[in-house]
């Protein structure tokens, strides 16, 4: 029997483009049912393979700008000319549901997340080297050389803010990078703080009833 918690977990991933976060979370996510990714809102344009309200809600400027003065993200950024956005609506309903939520999230919306949700679990994912993040960018084959470049120099100071984050992975390798994913994750959902103590009383009548018996 699961100790019964008082509500999901936010586990916030922020990484340079091409250290291969959503590598990670998609293959941590295959091995454990009760994740779920937080699918965000933004205006750029969907990538070969990606599905609308699988990988993101694909929207317009206008829709966005909308939902910003409505009140309806939590956080949003504008990052290389896009922006994006994590709904409030959509993290309350999970976490409320006692769902724990994967929310792979630049580094800009991460540090409004951390104002204001100090209880979520921030990880950080570092490339082996600028070379390899370099080569994985010109894999992608997707960005412009301009782009490119951008995203390099961003990344310099994206990683600078490494210690913000309460956990560091080290992307060298894949299946290493995921196993300690899971470990934190594990490791957190045993944290003493983070279980409902009616559900720790529930097991000591479950055990006097049967004594009874």
């Amino acid at each position: 029997m699961d100790m019964r918690r008082k509500k999901g977990i936010l586990f916030i991933v922020s990484a340079p483009s091409g250290a291969g976060k959503s590598t990670i979370c998609a293959e941590v996510m295959r091995h454990d049912e009760n994740l779920r990714f937080a699918v965000s809102h933004t205006t750029r344009d969907p990538r070969t393979g990606e599905q609308d309200e699988g990988d993101y809600h694909f929207v317009s400027k206008n829709v966005f700008t909308r939902m910003v003065d409505n009140g309806e993200f939590v956080e949003w950024a504008e990052v290389h000319g896009n922006c994006y956005g994590t709904s409030r609506r959509m993290l309350d309903t999970l976490l409320g549901q006692g769902r724990d939520i994967i929310h792979d999230i630049d580094v800009q919306g991460a540090a409004q997340l951390r104002k204001i949700l100090p209880e979520a679990v921030f990880i950080f994912v570092l490339p082996p080297s600028v070379k390899a993040l370099a080569m994985r960018l010109r894999g992608r084959d997707t960005d412009t050389d301009e782009v490119m470049a951008e995203r390099l120099a961003n990344a310099r100071g994206e990683v600078e803010s490494y210690y913000q984050y309460g956990y560091v992975i080290l992307n060298d390798a894949l299946d290493h990078a995921v196993e300690d994913f899971r470990t934190i994750i594990g490791a957190e959902r045993l944290k003493a703080a983070r279980v409902d103590p009616e559900g720790v009383k529930e097991i000591f009548s479950e055990e006097e009833s049967e004594e009874d018996a």
